[in-house]
């Protein structure tokens, strides 16, 4: 039932304030899993992402650090890193400020989920403009393009820009660009093999 009614909500025309619309989707997400390929200049980063409710995260990185391994824990507050693959008994604790678990834009592993992204979108919305792109296919998904640029000389963490893919069915970021000042792309995320309301074992996130 509630599959056929998301069904007729992607017939439809697409929600005026699209941004907004998504987080609505997101509080309905209990848990997802989704490969994350990103480019930011010459680097390019794979990494599987898992995320539960109320904010426990693993991250199995593929490349460059393939091996590597991350939990976050929200109750606790802490990240459980096993920085080598072919040494599984050496892992550190850190907390989510830690530079060491930062991604490469800055953002703490406690804000690396689609929520946390689309709550940057929404602050960058309110100073300034958004418009809709079309349509595109993501990874065999059908997509809504929609993009969120700051008033002149507005930019949040050095994001003018935000350019998203918006699945058209779950309206979850399919892919995402985002762009400086200048009109430079800063960085290129692809969320590929999704699935939302997985079942995860707690133990996935125990290291």
């Amino acid at each position: 039932m509630i599959l056929s009614i998301l069904v007729l909500l992607s017939l439809a025309a697409p929600p005026k304030d699209p941004i907004g619309a998504a987080l609505e989707r997101y509080e309905a997400v209990g848990s997802y899993r989704v490969t994350l390929h990103s480019r930011h200049g010459a680097t390019e980063e794979v990494i599987r992402y898992y995320y539960k409710k109320p904010g426990f995260i693993r991250m199995e990185f593929i490349k460059p650090h393939g091996g590597a391994l991350l939990v976050y824990d929200p109750t606790a507050r802490t990240v459980r890193l096993r920085p080598f693959g072919f040494v599984p008994s050496f892992v550190l604790t850190l907390g989510p400020n830690n530079s060491l678990v930062k991604s490469a834009q800055g953002h703490r592993v406690d804000e690396s989920d689609i929520g946390a992204l689309l709550r940057r979108v929404k602050r960058l919305q309110e100073h300034g403009t958004t418009a809709l792109g079309g349509e595109d296919t993501v990874a065999g998904r059908s997509a809504v393009i929609v993009s969120v640029e700051g008033y002149k000389g507005v930019s949040l963490e050095g994001i003018h820009r935000y350019l998203l893919w918006l699945d058209k069915i779950t309206l979850l970021p399919l892919k995402t660009a985002t762009f400086d000042s200048s009109g430079n792309p800063v960085e290129e995320v692809l969320m590929d093999d999704m699935g939302v309301n997985v079942p995860l074992e707690d133990s996935l996130f125990k290291l």
